[in-house]
């Protein structure tokens, strides 16, 4: 079995034994970070173990196959967590190995992490499993369904098929949003006593760079950071980029980085033709953690300038960076943003009103803001929704963990 034991875990019998299950580590993306972090901030208040999907579907199947088993992330899982990692969408061992690593531990809470079909059958295994002995079942959305997914034939039908029967045998729901509630009851039957609305923990991981001694003496950095995909809508950033007044363009530069999805190219054609494709720099792959930390600490301001979006990971690694943040005023962005003192909201796929508020950003060059988020808050959402559901002993005082990272 892939568990890694620690001898170093808590027992505190009045606690909650909770199993958060997500992305793993081998088709990294940013729901390998949000369950990598939960797993952590539970870990602050109570005894928990974490089961990770592993070879989510066949590796050519994967939009970033060329990266699949590459080691790209710092971040670490707290030494007292218990981790499987994992289960296959082929299942044969690993499953099996699943059920009784989750049998060994008997959670009394079993938190799936939702955000693609190619776990669904995974996920009515091991509810089922829990469920034998009465645990309960949790089920946090991150989206009704993505997006790539739902443009293959069949997809659709059979995840909304399937989702219904995982439905019999959750007992609550965890949501970002009331954008994102009112999303899932288009297609789901969500009755509100088992309903919490948890905020999106920090992203605070990477290394800020303190603004009082980085040099900001050259041109002035818009970062976009992020999977390339057509709702992301960076095309619609490079012509905003282009109708910036003259003495901020010539003064600044745009930095794309992130991994190409679904064959979209529309970005990279339009930087390639653009007339200021000297200003524009362009780094078409997955990063590693070390990078992602040196781009975010190199920009001056974040846009992100999408045309849909239920939650933005890069969102929060920016607003835990300080930074100001020009994005695209859709889903659940608003609301994760609005208490965030350096947003910036405008229409989507609107390149002359990004324009506008990007060249508002120079004149305040180097102003740093709070993020209002905390992982504390996360938990204390989970404490509510527990005890609605018959799991008493995770409200009350919480500790914000310190994220883990390899090497500290």
């Amino acid at each position: 079995m892939n568990a890694i034991v620690s001898p170093m875990r808590p027992t505190d019998a009045r606690r909650p034994r909770v199993m958060v299950v997500g992305a793993g580590w081998r088709f990294t993306s940013g729901i390998s970070y949000y369950t990598c972090r939960l797993t952590n901030a539970f870990a602050a208040a109570t005894n928990t173990s974490a089961l990770l999907m592993r070879q989510l579907v066949p590796t050519r199947l994967y939009p970033g196959r060329a990266r699949v088993g590459q080691q790209v992330h710092a971040l670490e899982y707290d030494p007292t967590v218990h981790v499987y990692d994992g289960v296959d969408w082929s299942w044969g061992r690993s499953m099996r190995d699943a059920v009784r690593f989750v049998t060994a531990e008997r959670p009394d809470v079993l938190v799936l992490q939702w955000w693609t079909g190619a776990v669904l059958h995974s996920y009515l295994r091991l509810a089922h499993t829990v469920h034998r002995y009465g645990g309960r079942v949790v089920i946090e959305w991150h989206e009704v369904q993505d997006t790539g997914e739902a443009r293959i034939p069949g997809v659709t039908r059979y995840v909304t098929a399937a989702m219904r029967q995982l439905l019999k045998r959750v007992d609550g729901h965890v949501v970002h949003s009331r954008y994102d509630l009112d999303l899932l009851r288009g297609t789901y039957a969500l009755p509100d006593e088992r309903v919490v609305l948890a905020p999106h923990g920090p992203y605070n991981h990477y290394e800020r760079t303190d603004a009082a001694t980085a040099d900001r003496s050259g041109d002035f950095v818009f970062l976009y950071f992020g999977v390339i995909r057509p709702y992301k809508g960076v095309e619609d950033l490079v012509a905003a980029f282009e109708r910036l007044p003259r003495a901020v363009r010539d003064s600044s530069r745009l930095v794309i980085v992130g991994e190409t999805w679904e064959g979209w190219t529309a970005p990279l054609e339009a930087v390639a033709a653009s007339p200021v494709k000297d200003r524009i720099t362009v780094v078409d792959r997955y990063v590693d953690d070390a990078e992602v930390a040196a781009h975010f600490a190199d920009a001056d301001a974040v846009v992100l300038p999408y045309r849909r979006s239920s939650s933005s990971g890069p969102l929060h690694i920016a607003m835990s960076s300080g930074l100001p943040v020009v994005v695209a005023h859709v889903g659940g962005l608003v609301e994760a943003a609005g208490d965030y003192a350096g947003a910036r909201f405008v229409p989507s796929q609107d390149p002359d009103a990004l324009a506008a508020a990007m060249a508002l950003l120079p004149a305040s060059r180097g102003e740093r803001f709070d993020d209002p988020h905390s992982w504390s808050h996360t938990v204390e959402a989970y404490g509510e929704l527990l005890e609605r559901i018959g799991v008493p002993g995770l409200s009350g005082e919480t500790t914000t963990p310190a994220p883990e990272r390899r090497g500290a």
